[in-house]
């Protein structure tokens, strides 16, 4: 709520991060949601292409883009079921129908994992061909899965003023939401291709060029990618395949092991419903005017609803580069996982000069995703856990729904016993979505002044905002048995049995002097705020009676 949580952390408030800044340069994405942005660059030309590589670059993209419309269009025995009914390839009818040379697969340390899903969504296929094919568009449509994405150069343009024929060298980081795992890293050439009127095809795969990809990567994409399908109505129905062969130096944690050996964490499935719910988070800004208010009734204007739903895209942008371990960022490493899993990192902010520290940690919960993001999303429940409210109540006093499910939306909370001016005047601004893939509550103080901008339609490029929040996900196990508690069953967003994986991750202020050093000080308080938040999550989740928290 803007208020300091000890002496120390007396400065703190909501301010400028620019190493974290998604700010609006550049043109903005369809719709004018998803910016430009210093996280997700569109450089030009950072890798330099000779007339000898392109010939060489053409084949190895049509030859990936025949492999894929076969992945595509065949079924058993190349694909089989997984756990919970996901396609999975079969590694030995691959091999027969596509053999490699080389020693693929004696290293025992190197692990395939390939997954097919397909969806309807949202969006016709030419607008999302246009978002796939730009750098920085690709990145901000999957704020969750790719904390970093670049055009290296841009190979052909494609014809006809369209991406056909279009060929990219790209690089791109892709994450999971938490501390605890390492990102992935590829250089790869992207290639688009009409197939026939209305069907388009977006390939990926690896092309190898050292000087883009840290030492510590052992990542290769093989022929990866989606078809794209127009359908009546503006909707497009979504075929994705995901193939990458990754070499571990690190050994997985515990807590991810079940999700990324099974190929949850970063496979197709997490891609269809990402791009499912980002295409809703678009097609919401159609919805009737009466579906957003606030203090006053309704929000003035659809460029005020357009604004608000910008500034929350930023805030939750921000917060999934914070709590990744993402190697493109300007902050530094203040403290490795520590004995209870907390990272923390810290970064100068010029505007205003301070010092901002970043700490993150997973946890695991028996309860499953649906029921935790209940109790977290809860404005009733709210004071059983932030400990920045000081226990004081919380009540809603905007809501824009931004999605088919009634747990997707941006919130603006307010302590509703707030006697001081001051607290009177800080907010909180509070984005919140649900899928079968896990979920996110991301919020942020932003002054009243702050959202009173935003709720006119003017620029939010220059509100400061200093992400916190949770990035719930299922475990992995389906086998799980527990006794659920604070929630209820989970089939309305596709979740099955299991328990949870739970990043909190917060940032504060914890000087606002240009010159200011951390302290192990400033580092125990933030990890006290931490462990703090994890307790009081775990004792109101066993303390809230079944069935008390909706979505």
């Amino acid at each position: 709520m803007g208020r300091p949580i000890s002496s120390h952390l007396s400065t703190l408030h909501p301010l400028h991060i620019s190493p974290l800044d998604l700010s609006m340069t550049g043109p903005s994405l369809d719709f004018d949601l998803l910016p430009g942005s210093s996280m997700h660059s569109q450089p030009n030309n950072l890798a330099t292409i000779s007339d000898m590589d392109k010939p060489l670059m053409n084949d190895i993209a049509l030859t990936a883009m025949e492999e894929l419309l076969r992945l595509f269009n065949t079924n058993e025995p190349l694909w089989t079921r997984g756990d919970g009914g996901r396609e999975i390839l079969d590694l030995g009818s691959y091999e027969n129908l596509f053999p490699r040379s080389g020693n693929r697969g004696k290293n025992h340390n190197v692990r395939t994992e390939a997954s097919r899903s397909s969806g309807i969504v949202f969006m016709n296929a030419m607008t999302l061909v246009d978002m796939f094919m730009d750098g920085v568009k690709w990145g901000e449509l999957f704020p969750c899965i790719v904390a970093s994405s670049k055009t290296l150069a841009v190979v052909s343009s494609g014809m006809g003023g369209t991406h056909e024929g279009a060929l990219h060298l790209m690089y791109e980081e892709m994450a999971v939401l938490s501390p605890s795992v390492a990102t992935r890293e590829f250089c790869e050439l992207r290639y688009c291709q009409m197939i026939e009127q209305g069907s388009w095809i977006v390939v990926n795969v690896s092309y190898h060029l050292p000087q883009f990809v840290s030492q510590s990567s052992h990542s290769y994409k093989f022929p990866s990618g989606c078809l794209i399908q127009d359908m009546p109505n503006g909707y497009s129905k979504v075929t994705w395949v995901e193939h990458v062969e990754t070499e571990e130096k690190e050994q997985t944690h515990e807590l991810y092991r079940e999700v990324i050996h099974k190929g949850i964490a970063f496979g197709a499935e997490r891609w269809v419903t990402t791009l499912q719910r980002m295409c809703e988070r678009f097609a919401s800004l159609f919805a009737p005017a009466t579906s957003s208010r606030d203090l006053g009734g309704v929000i003035p204007s659809p460029e005020g609803k357009r604004s608000m739903m910008r500034l929350a895209h930023r805030m939750v942008s921000n917060y999934c580069i914070s709590v990744s371990r993402s190697n493109n960022t300007h902050s530094a490493v203040v403290a490795e996982l520590n004995e209870v899993g907390v990272r923390v990192t810290a970064h100068k902010s010029p505007e205003p000069n301070g010092t901002i520290l970043c700490a993150a940690n997973t946890f695991w919960l028996p309860n499953s995703p649906q029921s935790v993001f209940n109790f977290l999303k809860d404005e009733r429940t709210r004071p059983q856990w932030d400990v920045l409210s000081n226990r004081n109540a919380v009540q809603e006093v905007a809501h824009i729904a931004n999605g088919s499910h009634p747990g997707c939306c941006i919130s603006v909370l307010r302590a509703s016993n707030a006697s001081q001016s001051q607290s009177n005047n800080m907010l909180i601004l509070q984005e919140t979505s649900i899928d079968s893939s896990g979920a996110l509550v991301v919020y942020s103080p932003v002054d009243l002044p702050a959202l009173n901008i935003a709720m006119s339609g003017d620029d939010t490029s220059y509100i400061p905002l200093l992400s916190s929040g949770f990035a719930i996900s299922p475990d992995g196990n389906l086998n799980t048995s527990t006794t659920e508690q604070g929630g209820g069953a989970s089939t309305s967003s596709g979740f099955g049995g299991g328990g949870s994986l739970i990043t909190v991750g917060f940032q504060i202020m914890v000087s606002n002097l240009p010159s200011a050093k951390l302290n192990m000080e400033s580092v125990e308080t933030v990890n006290n705020l931490i462990g703090t938040t994890v307790h009081q999550i775990k004792t109101g989740l066993n303390n809230c009676p079944s069935g008390s928290t909706t979505a």
